[in-house]
């Protein structure tokens, strides 16, 4: 049976979810400032774009790699859902060790990668690259000890979470009423 989260870890979550919402909020206040500007005042601004863009790396490789949960990934269901629980146990155990073989081998080259753009810095917020790409570190090290938890519940022979319900297990609504 599985054990109910602690207060300490929902509020956890919470924050950890509310890094995108908070990320995507700051890109729709500074499109609508560049609109403004624009088409308002006749004086258009170049650092909304930068916070549009920094933004969405940050909401995208934040939300793949803390955010999500295993059951929002995308799979091939067409495939995965229809192999016995067995052999979709094997290709969690095969494609967690690819992954996370992947993201090992190219950790020291976005870590390099990451270290060197500090030499650089944004146009018009002069914030270095290497702390806008460091989100990439993050992702690439939060995706491994995912893919390594994964490969473990796996090897426990855990199952993995639903992502939809099972349909024998959904009843039937008699609507003749």
């Amino acid at each position: 049976m599985p054990t109910r989260p602690s207060r300490w870890s929902l509020a956890a979550r919470h924050a950890v979810d509310a890094v995108p919402a908070l990320l995507l909020a700051a890109m729709f206040v500074a499109f609508i400032v560049q609109v403004f500007m624009r088409y308002v005042l006749d004086r258009p601004v170049g650092w909304t774009v930068e916070v549009c863009v920094i933004a969405w790396l940050w909401v995208i490789l934040w939300g793949q790699s803390v955010s999500a949960r295993e059951e929002d990934e995308i799979r091939f269901d067409i495939v995965y859902g229809t192999v016995s629980p067995r052999v979709r146990r094997a290709f969690r155990l095969v494609f967690s060790v690819f992954l996370v073989a992947i993201y090992a081998i190219s950790l020291p080259a976005a870590w390099d990668y990451v270290a060197f753009m500090k030499i650089e810095e944004t146009s018009y917020l002069d914030i270095p690259y290497s702390w806008v790409f460091s989100v990439f570190i993050l992702f690439t090290v939060a995706s491994i000890v995912r893919y390594a938890l994964i490969f473990w519940g796996a090897l426990r022979g855990r199952e993995e979470p639903a992502a939809t319900p099972d349909p024998q297990a959904v009843t039937r609504k008699d609507f003749s009423e």
